[in-house]
């Protein structure tokens, strides 16, 4: 996750507040084949430091969605601007982190009684900023592995207390979407296949998986073959190269390929996915950002 990792655009710009009304966008010569998320930050240099300005940015590049992890810890006045905003210019929100007490990191394996009524509680709250900012998805990540319980016991843990909050999430048609992570080896949900069994264990259209391939190259490899595996309970899709977590093209993974497959399976089987650019910049400056921009085109080149 962006907070995780102190890259650019999570809290960035609280304070901005809304612009006078602008005319609609025109429309961006470029089309990218998949829709490809931002985030606040990542073209600073080009764009300024309003957020409103950099929105406008990234529509005129060509992008039609946008991520941020730290939507949820916005003013609602801002969350309902930035949700205006990307309306008028044909941005199409993608996830925000459901923050749970801790950034996230309570540990859902504990079997406390007390976690599924708090993170009931927290997604309560999600589905208002959900309602502000025009958002579907939101980022939900079990916490660490509780080592005084056998493993069986910490995924029942965590699927009771992910059931209570799919119960309000489906009632407001939102997702919430499982991050397995690779950050260090105390993340109890680390690949594919084992969010595959606690999302059919959950058994709700409320609770899917995001598939972070930066992540997922790291702990599992093997990622076309994943997505296949897991396809049917993936919600959302984030994006970084490794080693690095930088654009596509500045690691080890052929990322063009990788896009390919997804936009022919999803033709195939009428579905849709925004994918998250969920990593940093190799290159500083203006010159950078051009150079990010241009690593997406030749990606999604195909």
């Amino acid at each position: 996750m962006t907070a995780a990792l102190g890259l650019p655009g999570t809290v960035h710009g609280q304070g901005a507040t809304a612009p006078a009304p602008r005319p609609p966008a025109a429309t961006s010569a470029r089309k990218f084949k998949l829709k490809y998320a931002p985030h606040f930050g990542m073209f600073e240099n080009s764009a300024g430091k309003d957020l409103f300005d950099q929105l406008k940015f990234m529509a005129d590049q060509g992008f039609t969605a946008l991520e941020d992890n730290g939507m949820m810890g916005r003013t609602p006045e801002l969350q309902a601007q930035l949700g205006e905003a990307m309306t008028r210019l044909g941005i199409q929100m993608g996830v925000f982190v459901i923050q749970t007490g801790g950034n996230n990191s309570d540990r859902f394996t504990t079997g406390k009684p007390e976690n599924p009524a708090q993170f009931r509680k927290a997604c309560e709250a999600a589905v208002e900023v959900a309602r502000r900012c025009n958002a579907k998805w939101m980022t939900v990540v079990p916490g660490a592995f509780e080592r005084k319980l056998p493993i069986g016991l910490q995924h029942g843990n965590v699927i009771d207390t992910l059931r209570a909050g799919v119960d309000v999430l489906e009632k407001a048609n939102l997702v919430m979407v499982l991050e397995p992570l690779s950050d260090n080896p105390d993340q109890f949900l680390r690949t594919s296949d084992q969010t595959y069994m606690i999302c059919r264990a959950v058994n709700s259209p409320a609770c899917k998986i995001l598939f972070d391939m930066y992540h997922m190259q790291r702990n599992e490899g093997h990622m076309i073959p994943h997505i296949d595996y897991a396809w049917s309970e993936i919600g959302y899709f984030q994006i970084g190269d490794n080693p690095g977590r930088k654009e596509p093209g500045t690691g080890e993974v052929n990322y063009r390929n990788i896009f390919k497959h997804a936009h022919e399976k999803m033709q195939a089987d009428n579905r849709d996915f925004i994918f998250g650019m969920e990593h940093g910049n190799a290159f500083p400056g203006r010159e950078g950002e051009q150079k990010l921009i241009d690593a997406y085109v030749a990606a999604d080149t195909f």
